[in-house]
């Protein structure tokens, strides 16, 4: 599977979420997506599911069949974890019992009368792993799947991983708590300033920015809302008291 010269944003007139994304995803291989909240990380992973188009660029040799769990499980469905689970067999195809062995691996048991919207994120975070694995996908692409797990499964997890890697799965998988840093063979990408760039294994996963302490003067009603962007987008925002000397603003 190929990504070339793949860009993305959501709008036409909105910025680049991603330019130029050179990528080659081998049977078989485990990638380690890395990279700052906001970066662009679920975009690339939705981009590789198949989920969301390119605006540039082409995605060639997909796997027909693609598990995809998202880093928020959508909990607001009418199912109980068995009735999704059966659900989501049928809309692939397969017979009920298709997520047998994903429930006793994934320990969902306990769950499987539970509704949805009930489930801890943890425990919802199972349930959206488990329908990514019922098709036995060639790719299978997981977006955070480590967030809220209990330590048994969170333990288990990577070693399920490099199982599918080596009957031929291809497996990329956005993981900030580094759960699969020490599989053997992982290769790993750095999604930064629009661009995906591959690390060789001398690269920490996210190397330390350069940084610039920037001084800003704004409105007293515009603070709070500048303050709240500045933060989703990973920068440190520290605001003056009132009583401190500021900065004349221009005129």
């Amino acid at each position: 599977m190929r990504l070339e010269r793949v860009a993305f944003r959501y709008r036409r007139s909105a910025p680049w979420v991603l330019r130029d994304v050179v990528l080659s995803l081998e049977p078989g291989t485990i990638t380690e997506v890395t990279g700052r909240n906001g970066a662009g990380k679920s975009t690339l992973l939705r981009l590789v599911a198949g989920l969301r188009r390119p605006s540039r660029g082409a995605v060639t040799g997909r796997p027909r069949n693609v598990g995809y769990a998202p880093e928020r499980f959508p909990v607001a469905q009418p199912f109980t974890v068995r009735a999704y689970l059966t659900h989501m067999a049928a809309v692939r195809g397969l017979p009920g019992t298709a997520a047998d062995p994903w429930i006793e691996r994934l320990a969902l048991g306990p769950l499987l009368n539970t509704r949805l919207p009930e489930l801890s994120k943890g425990s919802a975070q199972k349930v959206g792993i488990a329908q990514a694995l019922l098709a036995h996908p060639g790719l299978l692409v997981l977006d955070e799947p480590f967030a809220g797990l209990d330590p048994t499964t969170r333990d288990a997890l990577p070693a399920l991983a490099a199982e599918l890697a080596r009957r031929g799965s291809t497996l990329v998988i956005s993981d900030h708590q580094r759960c699969i840093a020490d599989l053997p063979g992982v290769r790993r990408v750095r999604v930064a300033d629009s661009t995906v760039t591959p690390l060789t294994s001398d690269d920490p996963p996210n190397a330390p920015p350069t940084w610039t302490v920037l001084e800003v003067t704004v409105r007293s009603d515009e603070a709070e809302a500048l303050a709240a962007e500045l933060e989703s987008r990973g920068h440190t925002v520290t605001a003056r008291p009132p009583s401190a000397p500021a900065a004349t603003p221009p005129t």
